[in-house]
């Protein structure tokens, strides 16, 4: 299997590395995200690490964003370009993202020291075309607040991730209502989980059991389907050196209608031509929901499904928790049967 741009991998962390946290999209600045900002300073420091904030975490006067574009992807370079950071969280998603990764020089860091970004949602602006454009790997995973709660699997998974002490991740029995998400800004440590509902995984062109091998791609496909046409989409010079691709996807806000039309723009972009089969996560707006016929299934099988690859959906990634935490741009192996789930990823 070949990997686009020699993929490269960031060196995992040790302790007293610092961490950087800064805020391309979202910052830390209403509650419950600052208190659990605090929180999970505090427990990643616990856990031997040095914490570095950059001043647009605490910025509030951009648009969708923590503050003007320029200004967020001036920090988040300089925070990737520098020797005193040695891994990045993102503050948190948001909705313009976009506008800070018009300003990133992807050119430039193809030839930077890789290290790890992780983040979610708003971040596949920079996770994305970090992969198909720099070659480098990041982690689709939670944001800082997410390691404001009392750790579980997801958070402990992530930081054994950039720790290195683990390369495969499984999926979860339970999962949690976004309604039944009660934040506890008193005391955010506190928090677990509120795991109500059995996870059902859903199989296409596939039984109830399922074997995929490629590189992980993807993201929010709010995201993705905004970058497709624009000068951040490499998908055809990717797919001319990628030998197989496991496409990660998921979605935030959109119906089940505007998903089936993001994955037809997608699809006819020609992104999906190097397709190995794709991971759908649990939809947060369109879950349970139908229009004009079009449900969180069909909007994506029917266009995908005369790809003739597997496709599992309902998966554990993305906005309805808990999700796992996966290296985008990591050549890996799915292996699914039933409602359980394993991702074994080479990093």
């Amino acid at each position: 299997m070949s990997i686009l741009y020699t993929m490269k991998t960031p060196s995992f962390l040790v302790k007293n590395s610092t961490i950087g946290i800064t805020a391309p999209s979202f910052g830390c600045t209403t509650q419950p995200y600052s208190s659990y900002f605090k929180s999970a300073c505090r427990q990643i420091e616990e856990r031997g690490y040095k914490i570095k904030t950059g001043k647009t975490v605490f910025m509030d006067d951009g648009k969708g964003i923590s503050t003007d574009p320029k200004t967020a992807a001036l920090e988040l370079m300089e925070f990737y370009t520098s020797d005193d950071t040695q891994a990045i969280i993102s503050a948190g998603g948001g909705e313009a993202m976009c506008e800070t990764a018009a300003y990133i020089n992807f050119e430039a860091l193809k030839d930077a020291t890789p290290k790890w970004f992780m983040g979610y949602s708003d971040n596949t602006n920079f996770i994305f075309p970090l992969a198909t454009i720099s070659g480098i790997a990041s982690v689709y995973g939670p944001c800082i607040s997410g390691f404001g709660k009392k750790w579980e699997q997801g958070e402990t998974d992530a930081f054994r991730i950039l720790e290195g002490t683990t390369k495969k991740v499984k999926g979860f029995p339970m999962f949690q209502k976004p309604e039944n998400d009660i934040s506890c800004p008193e005391n955010p440590a506190s928090q677990c989980h509120n795991l109500t509902e059995k996870k059902i995984l859903h199989y296409f062109n596939c039984s109830d059991s399922c074997k995929m091998e490629g590189m992980l791609l993807g993201g929010c496909l709010d995201v993705l389907s905004t970058l497709c046409g624009t000068n951040l989409d490499n998908m055809k010079a990717f797919n001319s050196k990628a030998d197989s691709v496991i496409w990660v996807l998921e979605s935030c806000d959109a119906n089940p209608m505007e998903i089936r039309r993001q994955v037809w723009q997608l699809k006819n972009s020609g992104w999906f031509e190097k397709a190995s089969g794709f991971l759908v996560g649990r939809p947060l707006t369109s879950m349970g929901k139908e229009m004009m016929g079009v449900n969180q299934y069909n909007a994506v099988t029917d266009i995908i499904g005369k790809l003739g690859v597997p496709v599992i959906m309902d998966a554990d990634i993305g906005h309805i928790d808990p999700a796992m935490p996966l290296v985008i741009g990591a050549n890996s192996r799915i292996l699914s049967e039933g409602n359980e789930i394993s991702v074994e990823m080479d990093i």
